[in-house]
């Protein structure tokens, strides 16, 4: 691509970002979104197991955050959290990579030095999963000038109706005044079973969003075990907005690469090149299946 055609497309983008910001102020918040659906947050942004500095900046964290070697690291870092090394922790980056990011995690005060290893210095974090949710809803608002909350979890306003699915929704974001729902995976595929999959058909059906996202954190394939899952479990939800005009049961197409579309509203996706990028192209294809 030359020059010229990467100052208009960088120009279209930051006209994108001045519009999305010009409709947010004109369309009901999120809250308003959720409350016509007869849902009210309770609950959100849970920081229990919350991996990130309390002091210093939030932007470099979320700009580390942006690289999956430093999120494959920061994996590691919770797994061995009570005592670890540069070395034990050399597996995904090279060991310059990985002494700059344990470094960089020192200066943070995320990590203390100790009898010659490292350990958290904030006590003990369960696993990298409010972690990644955070960083997910942070794409959204920072990439996409979205609305954005993660570790939601809700209560009808009515007290005779129920939540058909239990647990908390990852992300929900007001995106061009739609709501997006993500389930964000921090387990590779082989670690992802047949309830999770009908879980967050379940949440979906219980939000009717716009979007629904389920994103993996993983370079690997979604064809070889995810896809066949989905195509396990989409027969008993037909009824799922979206998919009222497809003939036969609803089943993944591929959109890009590891991307995969069901409809035009539902997507499976993973962090090959840039998850940034790869919520570009679902929205790209969301946005335009509108126009056609």
């Amino acid at each position: 691509m030359e020059q010229e055609e990467l100052e208009e497309l960088g120009l279209l983008r930051e006209e994108v970002k001045r519009l999305r910001k010009m409709l947010a102020l004109c369309t009901p918040t999120l809250a308003a979104l959720l409350r016509r659906r007869g849902l009210d947050i309770y609950a959100k942004g849970p920081a229990g197991d919350l991996l990130i500095p309390e002091e210093g900046s939030a932007d470099d964290w979320y700009e580390h955050m942006k690289h999956y070697s430093f999120r494959l690291y920061l994996r590691d870092v919770i797994k061995q959290q009570e005592r670890f090394t540069v070395a034990s922790l050399t597996r995904y980056a090279t060991s310059d990579v990985t002494a700059g990011y344990t470094r960089y995690l020192a200066q943070a005060g995320v990590i203390e030095e100790t009898d010659g290893a490292y350990r958290l210095s904030g006590g003990r974090i369960k696993s990298f999963g409010e972690t990644l949710e955070w960083f997910a809803a942070q794409t959204l608002i920072r990439e996409f000038q979205a609305e954005a909350l993660w570790g939601v979890k809700f209560k009808r306003r009515l007290k005779s109706e129920r939540p058909r699915t239990g647990g908390d929704y990852d992300v929900v974001a007001k995106i061009d005044g739609g709501i997006l729902y993500m389930e964000v995976k921090s387990s590779p595929p082989k670690q992802i079973y047949q309830n999770e999959i009908t879980a967050f058909l379940e949440r979906t059906r219980q939000l009717a969003p716009e979007i629904a996202v389920f994103f993996m954190d993983t370079e690997l394939r979604m064809k070889d075990k995810i896809v066949p899952m989905f195509d396990q479990a989409l027969p008993g939800f037909k009824s799922l907005p979206g998919f009222e005009s497809m003939t036969g049961a609803p089943s993944p197409v591929r959109l890009y690469k590891e991307l995969f579309r069901i409809g035009d509203k539902m997507f499976i996706i993973n962090a090959k090149g840039s998850v940034a990028m790869n919520i570009e192209r679902v929205l790209g294809h969301y946005f335009g299946a509108r126009m056609t």
